[in-house]
């Protein structure tokens, strides 16, 4: 089944580059280091031990990965820690979080020979993927060479289950290569052994999201941004990661609030950088002043929007909200990390489509830190509320605040993983 897996995306690889550079349009940095994607590279410095391979994807699954990823750098200092995404926002944000003390390479494409080239270069005795990035020839060619493979912080939607479960035979393939999966919660435990996965191989750990750390420098930055922006004194509402077709409604919403909060100001972050442009074109075209925040400029008291165009800011942008929502959950796409906004002790609301944070939204609506709009018109309404209620803002975020607190741990769980399959 590889076999023919692999001979279809030999087929398919003229349309990924296609794609690739296509995507290039609007974001440039998909068509550069094009080269590692096949992969050929070179690492910095001398390889002052074995290496260890972390694959993180994305922008989220970066961010996720970052208090695993500090870990990994404290217990394992003579060992090279790689870390590979398939986007240049995770490659930033990765950059952002790091520096130099994580090599950051672009993930080979799921190709025999990128795939080897790459375990070539980088020789890793363990690969943490994190989330539910399953490629048959990274787990068959890692296994064969003596790699061991961990999925961290696992989690396996109905609707993901569902296409898994439309090529049996390569998903119990590559099922079967993973030494052991740790998974977010039972539910997405029990969907990863219906596809096949070895019982033995499971382990429950808990969302390592709910581990995320507010540092002291980025407090610091926290509290000098708050004062630039007046936040103790204008209520700000802080719309995060939106997606097309979400962004009038935001801005809809936005009209409703000022009608009864005049000087409240809009901080409004879309999910994709190549969207930037774009969402600036929608403010400004609704009539709202609007500020891009690259520009360096602090918004005056005749601002309407700030538009979040620079990347890898959100968690600190979400540190000025009164109240916050997040996207990708007006749209089926599974909505983002309400978390980000939770550990400021920030309100929070989403749409109806949050399937991929699932039991993080049941936790934070059960203790009554979050709210979800529906239908999506109500959005205005819900958040003139929340605006002109501080003590219920004060309660709802509070309240998040807990719920972080009572749900840590997975990462220290992951380690103990981590140092077993060693």
């Amino acid at each position: 089944m590889r076999y023919v897996y692999s001979a279809l995306l030999y087929l398919l690889l003229p349309f990924l580059l296609l794609r690739l550079l296509w995507r290039s349009r609007r974001a440039p940095a998909y068509r550069r280091r094009i080269a590692e994607r096949f992969g050929w590279f070179t690492l910095p410095g001398q390889h002052r031990g074995r290496a260890i391979w972390v694959h993180a994807v994305s922008l989220g699954e970066t961010l996720a990965a970052a208090p695993l990823l500090e870990s990994l750098l404290q217990a394992y200092p003579d060992h090279r820690l790689v870390v590979t995404t398939t986007t240049p926002t995770g490659s930033a944000q990765l950059r952002t979080l790091f520096g130099e003390r994580v090599q950051h390479v672009y993930a080979p494409w799921d190709l025999p020979g990128s795939v080897g080239r790459f375990l070539d270069r980088v020789q890793p005795r363990l690969l943490i993927i994190m989330e539910t990035e399953l490629w048959p020839n990274m787990l068959h060619l890692s296994r064969a060479r003596g790699c061991a493979t961990l999925l961290a912080n696992g989690r396996l939607s109905a609707r993901s289950a569902r296409g898994y479960s439309r090529v049996p035979g390569l998903t119990l393939q590559m099922l079967r290569q993973l030494d052991c999966v740790a998974c977010q919660s039972r539910e997405d435990g029990e969907r990863f052994l219906s596809l096949g996965l070895p019982p033995g191989a499971l382990q429950v750990t808990g969302n390592i999201k709910f581990d995320l750390e507010l540092s002291p420098d980025l407090m610091r930055q926290s509290q000098q941004l708050r004062q630039e922006y007046r936040a103790e004194n204008r209520p700000i509402w802080v719309a995060a990661s939106t997606h097309p077709a979400e962004e009038p409604l935001v801005l809809a919403a936005f009209a409703a609030i000022r009608e009864t909060v005049d000087d409240c100001l809009l901080i409004l972050v879309p999910r994709h950088p190549e969207r930037f442009d774009e969402v600036y074109g929608l403010c400004t075209a609704a009539g709202w002043d609007t500020r891009r925040r690259s520009s360096g400029s602090l918004p005056d008291a005749g601002v309407d929007v700030v538009l979040g165009d620079t990347v890898g800011e959100l968690l600190l942008l979400l540190s000025l909200a009164r109240v916050a929502f997040m996207g990708g959950s007006l749209v089926p796409q599974g909505g983002h990390n309400v978390l980000e906004a939770a550990v400021w002790g920030v309100p929070v609301l989403s749409g109806p489509h949050m399937f991929n944070f699932g039991e993080i939204s049941r936790l934070l609506v059960a203790a009554g830190a979050m709210e979800i709009v529906q239908p999506p018109q109500s959005l205005g309404e819900r958040c003139t509320r929340l605006l002109r209620d501080p003590e219920g803002c004060r309660r709802m975020g509070a309240a998040g605040q807990q719920v972080v607190a009572d749900n840590r741990g997975a990462r220290e769980r992951l380690l103990q993983l981590v140092a077993a399959a060693f």
